[in-house]
Formats: structure tokens, sequence, C-alpha cells
């Protein structure tokens, strides 16, 4: 296992490593400055629209329900366990680089709802399909199939091995018996069964179950934090600067951890905010293509709040929570470490919620993407395909709980890096459609009021 551990770290350093954070940055500035700040000036409109967009067009799904389903794919245990992890292993300063990442990835998930719309078609049982698939292949051009053919690939490898399974399942046996003393064979049994049962009625039955819980547990646990917050109110202005600061400098902790530089924050940070908001991995362009609305752009806004409320509110919770409280210092890592931090505060009730939290941020999590590996699956297959990928997912699902947390964070990370090599060529090259696509919304917007 060791071997194995070894092998997994020098292939994840060196996909994460320099050349893949600037391509993911990198792209996500360029678009900035070719969408003129779009994140700043339009975010009050896009968080606006999350509830009036006007669901006209065609689309399975109405546009708050594909969000809620690409919501339920990115808010899991990224939001908690993750982003311990790049605290853990990268200093407080990862928590600044997950921001920077962020903050870019808005833009970048702009883009990626825009194209799904702009280029999506129907599959051969009358569905909606879209996503980096489809405008690369139809964007870019017949000769680009291979490449989506690629990321199609790698979307079914993220939904299998990456962020759909392991990581969420593994989250959630140990949390329920570090906190309940639940087996994790009955813990893993359940979820097993519950997913069987929601994900064979397909993207209706998972949007009806996102839209609901989705709303639910990121309110809760927005409260919970702000509530740590406040009551270590004064401490706030000191934990920020030690964030900003060990972002440039790197800041070595205490209790057995060795050290961390300024690479290993970047590095875990951009890594884990990703791996939280998915912006750059071309995962929520697939549900973003099935919602209602006949205005590319209007889906691109309301795709990129999805980035805000992932990393921008509920990460930084998370994060602030960790260094307010100490126990980045401590020997506990993954889970436990956010775990102590909501103890500190809040005692057993704490562990309670934080514990419900994190199952419903898991589960929904291998709801979505069991969604978006099985249209990678019928992109691929064709709809044949459908029932061997279900049946394949629910089995790995089923074998979640019995993997090395290392490991599977590790191997998450390389099958993301990548899902999003491909997607992020597609978006650079078609820079030029999202760019004529905006003005052409904006432009519909500012006759609209002047009507």
């Amino acid at each position: 296992m060791d071997a194995i551990n070894t092998i997994l770290n020098e292939i994840d350093s060196l996909l994460w490593g320099p050349p893949l954070i600037v391509l993911l940055l990198g792209t996500g500035i360029y678009l900035t400055l070719r969408l003129n700040l779009m994140q700043v000036f339009r975010l009050p409109l896009a968080l606006s629209l999350i509830f009036r967009a006007k669901n006209h067009g065609e689309g399975d799904v109405s546009s708050f329900k594909s969000l809620c389903v690409a919501l339920a794919a990115t808010v899991g245990t990224g939001n908690i366990v993750g982003v311990a992890t790049a605290v853990k292993l990268g200093g407080p300063g990862a928590v600044f680089w997950m921001w920077v990442a962020a903050f870019f990835g808005m833009a970048t998930k702009y883009a990626e709802g825009l194209l799904a719309v702009k280029y999506r078609t129907t599959d051969e049982k009358g569905e909606i399909a879209g996503g980096p698939m489809f405008y690369i292949r139809h964007g870019m051009g017949e000769k680009w199939a291979p490449m989506a053919a690629f990321f199609a690939g790698a979307c079914i490898l993220v939904a299998f091995f990456g962020i759909g399974t392991f990581p969420q399942v593994n989250a959630i046996v140990d949390s329920m018996h570090i906190a309940f003393g639940v087996p994790r064979e009955v813990s893993d049994g359940i979820v097993t069964l519950l997913v069987a049962a929601i994900t064979i009625g397909g993207l209706q039955s998972i949007s009806r179950v996102a839209s609901k819980i989705v709303p639910f547990m990121a309110v809760v646990y927005v409260v919970v934090s702000l509530g740590l917050i406040v009551m270590n109110l004064s401490a706030v202005p000191d934990a920020i600067a030690l964030i900003i600061k060990s972002a440039f400098s790197g800041e070595a902790a205490v209790g057995g951890f060795a050290g961390s530089t300024l690479m290993m924050a970047m590095q875990k940070g951009i890594a884990r905010g990703i791996f939280s908001n998915e912006s750059g991995l071309g995962s929520a362009p697939i549900a973003a293509a099935a919602a209602k609305t006949k205005w590319p752009a209007e889906q691109g806004l309301i795709s990129m709040t999805g980035t805000f409320i992932d990393t921008i509110i509920i990460c930084s919770m998370t994060g602030l929570a960790l260094v307010l409280t100490g126990v980045w210092q401590g020997n506990s890592a993954g889970a436990m470490m956010t775990t102590d931090a909501f103890a500190t505060t809040y005692g057993q009730p704490g562990v309670a919620i934080l514990t419900v939290s994190l199952v419903l941020f898991a589960f929904t999590t291998i709801l979505g993407w069991n969604y978006y590996g099985e249209r990678a699956s019928i992109y691929l297959f064709g709809t044949k395909g459908i029932m061997p990928y279900r049946l394949l997912f629910i089995v790995l699902v089923a074998s979640g709980a019995f993997l090395k947390l290392d490991a599977i964070w590790t191997l998450a990370d390389i099958v993301n890096g990548l899902m999003a090599i491909p997607n992020l060529i597609a978006l650079c090259a078609l820079s030029g459609v999202i760019v004529s696509e905006t003005k052409r919304y904006f432009e519909h917007l500012k006759k609209s009021e002047a009507e």
C-alpha cells in the first residue's frame, strides 16, 4: 500500500504542479479580463437570477434545480474535509489560495455554463445532453472529437474513483462512526441503498432531492459556522492576517507538522478549491445544459453563483473555523480536524451538527456525480450504457468505506486534473463565442429595460 501511495503522490505532484495551476488560474484570469470583471460587476444580477429566471426555452429542469444539482455535486466533503486537508498540508495560507482560485474560477464557471447551453443537444431518449464534450466537438469542430471523448472518459473516472464516490462515502462512514458510534458497514449499506433508490430515477429524481436538501444544508452550515465566528470575533482580524501572511511565506504548524512552503500552500489551496467548487473541471456545465433557458449567458450567470456559494461562503466558514480555534496546529486531520473546531465552541451538539452537515453534503455530491458520469457514459456508449454505468457506480459506492484516506484524496486529485485539461483548452479556444454571447444577452437586457 505504501508503494501505491508513493506512486500516486508522484503522479499527483506532477499533474498538479505549476503547469496545471498556471492553466487553471491563467484561464480564469484571461476570461475575467475578457469579460470585464464579470464576477464583480454582475454578481448581484447573477444572485437575483437564481430565483427570478423566467425558465423559458428548452430544457429538462428549471434553472434553480439545475443549480441545485450542480451545487449538490460541488458542496460536499471538499467544503469540510478538503479544506481541513489543505490547511493541514499547506498551512492557513491554503485558504487564501482557495479564495484566489474561486475568484477567477467564477469567470470560468460562467463560461462553462454559457457554452453548455449554447452547444447542447438531445440524446436518443429526447433528454437534453450537454457539457464540455459537446462544446469541444461542436464548438471547436469534429477534428477535436478525440479530445471530447477523452474528457467524457475522464469524467467517468472522476465519478467512479474521484469526487463521486470514495471521498464522499469515506467521509460519511467515518463521521457517523466518530460522532455516533455507527458501524462503518451499516452506514455504507444505508448510503448504498439510498443512492440506488434515487439514481435509478435519473435527473428528475436527483433534482427533486437536491433542490430540497441543498438549500437547507447550506443555510444550516453557514448559520452554525457564523455562530462560531461571532463567538471568536475578537480573533478574526488576526486569523485573516495569518491566512494572508501564510499564503506568501508558508507557516509551520506545531504538533507533528514538518512545515509548509509557499508552493505547498498554493498547490493544496488551489487543488482543494477546485475539488470543492469544480470551476474549470467541466462538471457543472453538464447540469447547466439541462436548464430551461433560451439565453446561454443567463445560465452562465446562474452557474457562476455556484462557485461563490461553495467557496467564497461555505469553504471560508470552514477555513476560518479551523484557524480561529487553532485546531490546524493539532494532530487531527480530515473530518476529525473540523469536528474538533466545532467541538471547542459547541461541545457535543456541535459535533452532531457538523456530522449531519457532512453526511448531507457528501450524500448529495454522490447523487450529482452519478448524473455527470451517466451523461458522459451516454456520450461514449449511447443509452445502452446507462444501466451498466449505474450498477457499477452503486458497487463502487458500496466499496468506498474500505479505502485509506490519503490514497482516496490523491487519486481524486489525479482524475480531476485529467478532466480539467481538455475543458480549459476548450474555454480558451471558444472565448470569442463566450464574449459575443455575453454582449448579445446584455444588449437584450438593455432593450427589455427600455421597453
